[in-house]
């Protein structure tokens, strides 16, 4: 009998070794280094000839890998927006590995309305209309693409042209932004549009597009075509767009409207932060993460359209194989793969156990956090914050122990400094540059982080602070 046989029948007494390791791993994520600053490697092992086993390869893996691993499930892994996995959407994500199924068409399983469901309760969530469908992808980079070949496909409308058909030849598109996030502008290289946008002004010490010389590129624009992506919580600083006023200006140029909310669509659930993302229900591609503040494991992306059928019509593709009669919608049409993970199961987990009061409490407690970590350092004699805290992301730096000392020594010394910080593994951080000043970006998003876990950082940050 050869080892995967032999797995196979003993595979409930394998499933709780596994079971094992893993809560070894939860059990000390406390003592866990936040992240890794030392770059492990991997040794350069020959590809087994003969399998080891199941059993043979775990012990590897305890050895090898999982000492080197992150705690980006821990309360202190600040440096991306990183949710930390709810105990629901964790479990439910196991399952999802062993059940192997793959929602691309509604023709063998409850899996495609399960999705459809999800995508409702979201939809709900975010208190957008129902004319806005979606589909879950693996990420904000791929929601990004998504929301550009809708923009791609309507641009090419406004100028005669079935883009998705018969490519870009003879299509005359400008795309604008103020902020771009870099995935969006890798989409723009993906999709064909071209990386080199139209980059609009910010406001003054904002990341903010400035409204009105996004007016006058729009009415100065030749092209036939328009996109222009907007921002709902920027990277560095939290910032927002005016999306009640970019809104206006698409409408006036007829242009696409699509906005990056990785994370800052999340605001849409507080009372108190709504207004950030007030009338993003008037674009017409929205882009959010299901890995980030849902705290659903990784990878898990969310795109919702007013406009579906322009995704289907740039997606969609014919074959007899393919072809199903079902009321839910066949999310390959949707996104890029064909084949796909079952990314709904732990979503429907995670608002299933703790529900859209739960999940609200989460975005609440890290905007809590973050502000009590920037009260901090308003009040701090060592620390300068670089941004308001709008939201759950912190930018600040040291300050020098001189005024006259020249900026790129004061970033050389800080960057000295995040290292200093990130070595402790007490706190994961990541640069932020505003306004030509390195600094370090606190993005707290993980369900638990509590206000003790910020005064840890705190004591440590006043530790180093005379390093």
């Amino acid at each position: 009998m050869d080892a995967l046989q032999i797995d196979q029948e003993n595979l409930e007494g394998l499933s709780e070794e596994y079971r094992q390791a893993v809560m070894a791993y939860h059990r000390n994520l406390d003592q866990r280094a936040a992240a890794r600053s030392d770059d492990p490697q991997m040794p350069r092992l020959a590809m087994p000839k003969e399998g080891m086993g199941a059993a043979s390869a775990l012990t590897q893996y305890q050895t090898l890998i999982e000492p080197n691993l992150a705690a980006t499930l821990g309360p202190r892994y600040w440096g991306f927006i990183t949710g930390g996995s709810t105990p629901a959407a964790m479990l439910a994500d196991g399952i999802v590995g062993s059940i192997d199924q793959n929602p691309s068409t509604p023709a063998d399983s409850i899996t495609s309305s399960v999705e459809q469901q999800v995508i409702e309760w979201l939809r709900e969530f975010f208190n957008l209309p129902a004319a806005f469908e979606g589909v879950l992808t693996t990420g904000a980079t791929a929601s990004n693409l998504l929301g550009l070949i809708c923009g791609r496909q309507f641009a090419g409308e406004q100028q005669g042209l079935d883009i998705a058909k018969a490519g870009m030849q003879g299509a005359n598109i400008e795309v604008f932004s103020a902020t771009a996030h870099a995935s969006s502008v890798k989409c723009l290289g993906m999709a064909g549009l071209g990386q080199e946008y139209t980059k609009i002004a910010t406001l003054p010490d904002r990341e903010a597009i400035d409204l009105l010389a996004l007016e006058q590129a729009l009415a100065n624009s030749q092209a036939k075509g328009k996109i222009v992506i907007a921002n709902c919580g920027t990277v560095t600083t939290n910032d927002f767009d005016d999306l009640s006023a970019v809104a206006d200006l698409c409408e006036r140029h007829h242009a696409w409207l699509h906005v990056d909310a990785a994370f800052g669509l999340f605001a849409r659930c507080l009372p108190d932060k709504a207004h950030l993302a007030k009338d993003i229900e008037r674009a017409d591609s929205i882009t959010s993460d299901g890995h980030k503040w849902l705290n659903v494991p990784y990878d898990c992306g969310l795109f919702f359209s007013r406009h579906i059928d322009k995704l289907e019509t740039s997606l969609s593709v014919a074959a007899p194989y393919l072809a199903v009669e079902s009321s839910s919608p066949t999310f390959m049409n949707r996104g890029i793969e064909n084949s796909r993970r079952f990314r709904a199961l732990p979503i429907w987990f995670t608002l299933t156990a703790y529900g859209t009061e739960g999940h609200k409490n989460i975005v609440a407690n890290n905007c809590l956090r973050a502000q009590q970590l920037a009260n901090w350092i308003e009040q701090s004699s060592t620390y300068e914050l670089l941004s308001p805290c709008q939201l759950n992301t912190v930018l600040f730096r040291r300050q020098s122990s001189t005024r006259h000392t020249a900026l790129d020594l004061q970033n050389i010394d800080n960057k000295k400094h995040l290292k200093a910080i990130n070595e402790t593994g007490e706190v994961f951080l990541t640069p932020g540059v505003w306004q030509g000043k390195y600094g370090f970006r606190a993005a707290i998003s993980n369900w638990k982080t509590t206000k003790d876990d910020v005064l840890r950082v705190i004591a440590l940050l006043e530790k180093l602070s005379n390093d």
